[in-house]
């Protein structure tokens, strides 16, 4: 116990730099981090179901395409 007492102020002086400079955080600034990240994800990417159904469309539009072009080059 003496030896607590005699660096806490140097852990005192730790503690407060580590605040300061942010390396240390509260829950609540994490969490408040992980929400604008999260949004910023929301922004900018597109969930996954949505791109499976972007996929199939596209495989669709191809399989019609390629119908219309076997048609022109019967006709002909």
């Amino acid at each position: 116990m003496e030896n607590l007492l005699h660096y806490s102020p140097i852990l005192l002086a730790v503690m407060i730099f580590l605040i300061q400079q942010r390396i240390v955080v509260t829950p609540e600034q994490l969490e408040r981090k992980h929400r604008e990240i999260m949004e910023d994800v929301e922004e900018r990417f597109v969930t996954l179901n949505s791109f499976k159904d972007l996929k199939e469309q596209v495989i669709e539009m191809k399989e019609k395409i390629d119908r219309i072009y076997d048609c022109i080059i019967t006709v002909k």
